[in-house]
């Protein structure tokens, strides 16, 4: 059986989506129930910078429908501060309050810096430190990083890489699954995708789900609602292709 692709965006809470997205009536508090009905999956961006409280994790999973998955990206304190290293208590925080979403928990997002050149033996002893049963994925921001040994570092540990467009790097999946991350064509998280560059990634996400990968993709040119526009047309195109 062909593995899940789920597509969505990077975040729901943003008020220039009131109109373009959410009806101009819908209070803010029902904004999440609204996308959730529209996508399967969502990135939680806001726990790289605070971590979520039990009580909003707790609501977010009793507001979430059958099925829904919440990929989440770690804290900055784990990749930006301590750089990975002696992490070991921040992570277990960190993975005690996620770990309430149960089920629906999806990929553990970890943002490396853009100016922190590879460092292979700390990422393999972080590595170490992860558990098992959650998917960890990383994205490089400095081209060092993209390089055979930490592939190799990262697909024995069963982690995997996240595809972006924020520095050119080639399409790579290794590990448990496929992930990207689309930060815009223009300046600061803006800016659409040509129908052309959509159908590339559809065909891209579809091989890997073929392959046995189950596919994530999220959209995080937010300005304008674009994100939501672009997810759509990738959905559609997808769907045509497993259709076809």
């Amino acid at each position: 059986m062909i593995a899940p692709i789920r597509i969505g965006c990077s975040g729901w809470s943003y008020p220039h989506w009131r109109g373009p997205f959410y009806p101009a009536d819908l209070p803010e508090p029902k904004w999440f129930e609204y996308y959730a009905r529209i996508f399967d999956t969502v990135e939680v961006n806001n726990s790289f910078y605070q971590l979520p409280s039990a009580a909003t994790i707790a609501s977010w999973r009793r507001k979430a429908p059958q099925g829904f998955l919440f990929a989440v990206k770690a804290s900055r304190y784990l990749s930006h501060k301590k750089k990975l290293k002696g992490a070991a208590p921040a992570l277990r925080q960190f993975l005690r309050r996620v770990q309430g979403l149960g089920p629906a928990l999806g990929p553990i997002l970890y943002q490396l810096p853009p100016r922190w050149h590879c460092d292979l033996d700390r990422l393999r002893e972080f590595l170490a430190l992860l558990p098992p049963g959650a998917a960890h994925v990383f994205e490089f921001r400095e081209l060092s990083w993209l390089q055979d040994p930490v592939l190799a570092a990262l697909d024995r540990a069963g982690s995997s890489i996240c595809c972006h467009d924020l520095v050119p790097m080639p399409r790579l999946a290794v590990g448990r699954l496929a992930y990207v991350r689309f930060h815009g064509t223009g300046p600061k998280y803006s800016g659409g995708y040509a129908p052309s560059a959509l159908n590339s990634w559809a065909r891209w996400l579809v091989a890997q789900a073929q392959g046995g990968r189950p596919a994530f993709a999220y959209f995080n040119n937010d300005a304008g609602g674009q994100a939501v526009v672009d997810a759509l047309a990738l959905r559609r195109k997808v769907s045509a292709l497993l259709a076809g």
